[in-house]
């Protein structure tokens, strides 16, 4: 399928870009709080836009890093050109590029690579997930007590202290708990079993698109409930399908 042949590409091109920089100074663009903009996250958007734009001019790019192309398509490119921007910052080597296509408000293909050991997940609607040419699935564990939970804190007051408080909640009940920094990377964990679940109250959608599609094709389960004031960003739980996760939100 071309589409997901220039998806990967892509993914792979802006994966060589990160990993060239991983150790160089970066630039800053904007420091909050809790989350960073590197001047890189937008190189790294843009180099993702040419290719899928010089491939599909007619198509349009959703990304964090802002529009392109023909916001009227309906078919949709959503990207996330570093998701995990302050691990990337601070050398932690746990980050990725996500990329989704969505047709008609449906998504229909997703990638997720990890640039620094080179793990590449691809997803098409109605196939099974793949890690670098081989099929994966979700674990087989259905006890919170033999699981490892990964919980998202968000970036203001609101989300973190819900965050915390399912951290408290999960750690008394799973095997470990994990605080990754990069939601993307974590359902294409879950997707290939690594993980159990994710749980997050509020993520946008650039983050989280190609994830679930991961994890719906394997059998998981993933809930995203919309934000009133923004409808492309949620409160997910996603699942293996088989743990009680509703037992710790």
């Amino acid at each position: 399928m071309i589409e997901l042949e220039t998806a990967v590409f892509a993914a792979k091109e802006a994966g060589k870009l990160l990993r060239h920089n991983f150790h160089a100074p970066k630039e800053v663009d904007e420091a909050l709080h809790h989350d960073l903009k590197l001047a890189l996250d937008k190189e790294s958007q843009d180099l993702i836009t040419t290719i899928l734009l010089q491939q599909f001019p007619d198509h349009a790019i959703y990304g964090e890093e802002g529009l392109a192309g023909d916001q009227t398509s309906e078919h949709q490119w959503i990207v996330d050109p570093i998701d995990g921007t302050v691990n990337f910052f601070y050398g932690i080597p746990h980050f990725c590029i996500s990329i989704a296509k969505r047709v008609n408000e449906e998504i229909v293909l997703g990638v997720i690579y990890d640039p620094m050991i080179d793990e590449l997940w691809t997803v098409e609607k109605g196939q099974k997930p793949q890690l670098n040419g081989q099929q994966v699935g979700v674990s087989d564990r259905d006890q919170l007590e033999e699981s490892i939970l990964f919980v998202g804190c968000g970036k203001d007051e609101e989300a973190l202290q819900t965050g915390l408080e399912r951290f408290k909640k999960g750690s008394l009940r799973a095997r470990k708990m994990r605080m990754m920094g990069s939601a993307a990377l974590g359902m294409a964990y879950i997707a290939s079993g690594r993980l159990d679940a994710y749980i997050e109250s509020r993520i946008s959608l650039w983050d989280i698109a190609a994830g679930k599609l991961m994890i719906e094709a394997t059998g998981g389960k993933v809930t995203l409930t919309p934000h009133d004031n923004n409808p492309d960003v949620y409160s997910i739980v996603a699942s293996n399908g088989k743990i009680p996760i509703e037992e710790i939100l």
